[in-house]
């Protein structure tokens, strides 16, 4: 039996953020192979975070610049380590390579935060994001990460690209995951075009790219308002903050709904949802949500970029206000062209996003690569040598808080 590691960002919460439930498909497709499974993280825990228990996974608390952590590592001895997010591989990931040198490495980059980061950056100077944007601090950061691991697993296909063309990133290091859906669990009954109504958009409001959308919202609907004046938009998100809860508008049907308890049940209320993201990375949960719940979105191409391959989209992509605007409307009163776009979602689920084909390729491209590792790793020079000289800056600078730490427990 497999003894997998995760370290995690957060504690998951697959019912407040896609990356929740992203880290929960991967966590049960380890599972399912009969692997032991223990998730671990410095964060805090939450009022939204799933029961690992419920699942067969075991979890522990460990700390940042701790040495506690080499006990607890070299104790469960894992043949498997994942990293949640390059800052945890840059925290915890020598520590790994110290005691448990020969266990296999892999990155979850979730998304690539260098992207989004410099797609927000470009979207707050008001200007056209270029690839000379993503030649950052956080993309030096980031790209050390992935070629300081064995695998690292990319959600978007867009995003393997610019590893590859941009960063000469080699691909037997990259492997494409993007969201799994379980095509025996769709549901079997929708509610029908006539037996919905409003408009919808969800998000954790926390995530830079939602609040700015709901902001891009308010310049959108009255737009539609215009058309449709008994229409209400329905926003929901986990952690709402006063700023968001202060949109609240009864009067304009601007509706900020917060906490959604079920958010395939809102979703499948809704007549079209929402999306126009105007910066971000990898590809969108509630676009996914949306096609699983066969509701129509509008969305922009940001919001759905490595997310159908040239294929249909289950609604429409628009470029500004205006067309986003007349694109909603136009699914919203037209029967036919909801129904296509219900289609066309169908098509997308089942020819991407098929849970049992993506499991079934990252378990052989992980044993693939567990059983080649020597190898695997020679191949790979400019992330050993970065193993060699890099991390003994971050190895060095943890030490020496852990140090301090001590003294100051000492002198307490």
């Amino acid at each position: 039996m497999k003894k997998v590691l995760v370290i995690g960002y957060v504690w998951p919460e697959p019912n407040s953020s896609a990356a929740g439930t992203h880290m929960m498909s991967l966590l049960t497709a380890f599972k399912a192979q009969d692997w032991q499974v223990e998730f671990a993280t410095p964060a805090q825990r939450t009022e939204h975070m799933v029961n690992l228990d419920e699942y067969g996974i075991s979890s522990q608390s460990i700390a940042l610049n701790c040495d506690s952590f080499d006990e607890y590592v070299k104790a469960y001895n894992p043949d498997i380590v994942m990293f949640d997010r390059f800052m945890m591989e840059e925290q915890f990931g020598w520590r790994v390579d110290k005691h448990c040198p020969n266990a296999l490495k892999i990155l979850d980059t979730e998304d690539l935060q260098c992207l989004r980061n410099a797609r927000h950056e470009a979207h707050k100077g008001e200007r056209e994001f270029t690839t000379s944007d993503l030649h950052s601090d956080i993309a030096k950061r980031e790209i050390a990460a992935i070629l300081r691991c064995d695998l690292s697993l990319i959600i978007s296909s867009f995003e393997m690209g610019l590893l590859h063309e941009v960063f000469n990133v080699d691909t037997d290091l990259l492997h494409h995951l993007p969201f799994m859906v379980d095509l025996h669990a769709l549901p079997k009954t929708i509610k029908p075009f006539e037996q919905r109504q409003h408009f919808m958009t969800i998000g954790n409001f926390r995530h830079a790219p939602n609040w700015d959308a709901v902001l891009y919202l308010q310049k959108i609907w009255p737009l539609i308002r215009k058309q449709l004046p008994q229409a209400e938009l329905h926003i929901y998100g986990s952690y709402p903050p006063p700023k968001a809860t202060a949109l609240n508008n009864p009067k304009t049907g601007f509706l900020i709904k917060g906490w959604a308890d079920d958010a395939y049940e809102v979703m499948q209320s809704a007549r079209i949802c929402l999306a126009p993201l105007r910066f971000g990375a990898g590809i969108k949960g509630k676009l996914l949500e949306a096609m699983i719940m066969q509701t129509p979105s509008v969305t922009t191409p940001i919001g759905s970029e490595g997310m159908h391959n040239h294929l249909p989209w289950p609604g429409a992509i628009t470029q500004n206000a205006e067309e986003f605007a007349n694109a909603a409307v136009s699914i919203y009163t037209n029967q036919a062209e909801f129904i296509a776009a219900q289609k066309a979602g169908n098509e997308l689920l089942h020819t991407l996003y098929d849970k049992a084909q993506l499991s079934d390729n990252l378990i052989e491209k992980i044993q693939l690569v567990s059983q080649n590792l020597s190898a695997h790793r020679m191949k790979n020079f400019t992330g050993q040598m970065l193993k060699h000289h890099t991390m003994r800056s971050t190895q060095y600078m943890s030490q020496w808080i852990a140090e301090k730490n001590k003294k100051t427990v000492r002198n307490d």
